[in-house]
């Protein structure tokens, strides 16, 4: 289904009846990722998985975005929606997003929160990519003047994908900046925003978002409750999907 938020042409899919609850996927991640956890919750509520601006089927924005462009477009959904209170769930980048609406005044109510593997605290900077960034900064430099840029003019594109992630890698320019703007910000003060109950759930060895941001999240929300799911990484739902779904039926009562 479609519609059209903030000018964009917006892809989600709502499956199941009873109270809203919706999904923020990860970066790059599309609503059909989600889709085994859509099916089990859909037993008890009405489930919405939003692809965001970039991903998916849905358009990428004209102009790089930031986290507060992006919750301001969740903001217009939902209203558009008209859902006056829900439960959201956000894996990995999507948490980054819900930890912003969270420390806003909002039209609507947030009841209860699902973070998964979610993003939000900047880390330091290991040694290895440490030195990683010196040696792009040091190419950079180099090969961003004349005559460089006339003999060869994709080198610092290149090097941007050699030494970027592979999300930086396999992005437009759009979106390049668009992560940039993104794992620049450091949300750890406002994780206390998030005052609803709060499921976390973890995969122990990723090492996107590693396990210590999970005791960060469960240490500043105060009404959290931290589940790790061993042997798993950045997608636990689909390193370990019974796991995964074991979680799922103990906190909200399922039966599947």
């Amino acid at each position: 289904m479609n519609i059209t938020v903030k000018g964009i042409s917006a892809n989600y899919i709502a499956e199941g009846n009873g109270e809203p609850l919706l999904i923020l996927p990860g970066w790059g991640a599309t609503s059909a990722v989600y889709n085994l956890i859509v099916k089990q919750l859909s037993e008890k509520f009405k489930v919405f998985v939003l692809d965001l601006p970039g991903f998916g089927i849905t358009p990428e924005p004209s102009e790089p975005w930031t986290i507060d462009d992006y919750a301001d477009f969740v903001t217009e959904f939902i209203t558009k929606m008209d859902l006056t209170s829900l439960a959201i769930a956000g894996h990995s980048y999507g948490g980054r997003i819900i930890i912003n609406l969270c420390s806003r005044e909002l039209s609507f109510e947030i009841n209860r929160v699902i973070l998964i593997d979610s993003a939000g605290i900047k880390n330091p900077l290991s040694k290895e990519k440490q030195k990683k960034q010196a040696q792009y900064k040091k190419l950079k430099k180099l090969f961003g003047k004349k005559p460089f840029t006339t003999l060869f003019p994709q080198a610092v594109e290149k090097l941007q994908k050699k030494y970027g992630s592979s999300d930086y890698a396999n992005a437009s320019p759009i979106m390049r900046q668009t992560l940039v703007n993104s794992v620049s910000q450091d949300y750890t003060d406002k994780i206390p925003c998030i005052t609803q109950e709060t499921l976390l759930i973890w995969g122990d060895l990723d090492t996107a978002t590693p396990i210590s941001d999970a005791l960060t999240m469960n240490k500043l929300i105060k009404n959290s409750k931290l589940e790790v799911i061993k042997g798993t990484g950045h997608f636990p739902f689909i390193d370990s999907p019974f796991e995964f779904r074991k979680i799922l039926k103990n906190y909200f009562g399922l039966t599947q």
